[in-house]
């Protein structure tokens, strides 16, 4: 059975979602990411020596660290759920298309943001570049998912990565086409269903 380390909300959040899409057989092993301990004492270092979520125990005696590896993992494990399109197909790297832009354009640019210590001013820099790319993002919107009508591994990605906004002071509102898309995603079975498993 495969086992993910997470943290509420954090960026774990996303193979969680997926995980309940497919209905996979799972366990949640939660992490105090300050503390870098599990729920039960443990020593989370002695899991990923990276410090931080997520980790999935695919249960195959492989663990993987990167979320974006493991969203691509756990959709080529159960390919008829349609979450990830075939290898070498367009449709498949206009995913992985988006996942690098979630991860290296998004997600990153947030995290400075939520350090207590990172300087006010340059929070201030850092906002702007990530409005700019919220703007961008939100001029691409037009349609149900990034990939059309069809729910990919990156849309439980970026529905992560938008939520954030909302504890680094940023008003998700002044993109009404995220702000919709959320929206959208938040009644989705699997994210009510990981949204209640993390206590959000």
């Amino acid at each position: 059975m495969m086992h993910l380390y997470y943290a509420p909300g954090a960026c774990s959040l996303a193979p969680h979602i997926v995980l309940e899409e497919l209905q996979a057989a799972y366990t949640l092993v939660k992490v105090d990411l300050r503390a870098k301990k599990m729920d039960d004492g443990s020593d989370f270092l002695a899991i990923n020596p990276k410090g931080y979520v997520p980790v999935l125990d695919t249960g195959k005696g492989a663990m993987l660290t990167e979320g974006s590896a493991m969203l691509q993992y756990l959709a080529d494990q159960f390919p008829e759920n349609g979450l990830l399109a075939a290898v070498g197909s367009m449709e498949r790297y206009r995913t992985l298309e988006w996942l690098s832009f979630i991860s290296t354009e998004l997600h990153k640019s947030f995290g400075p943001l939520f350090n207590p210590a990172f300087d006010a001013q340059a929070g201030q820099v850092v906002k702007g570049i990530l409005e700019r790319r919220l703007s961008w993002l939100a001029s691409q919107m037009h349609q149900q998912y990034l990939l059309g009508d069809q729910f990919t591994i990156a849309d439980p990605y970026l529905f992560t990565v938008l939520n954030w906004t909302k504890f680094v002071g940023m008003n998700l509102g002044d993109w009404p086409e995220l702000l919709n898309y959320v929206e959208r995603l938040s009644s989705r079975p699997a994210i009510e269903r990981a949204l209640r498993q993390e206590g959000l």
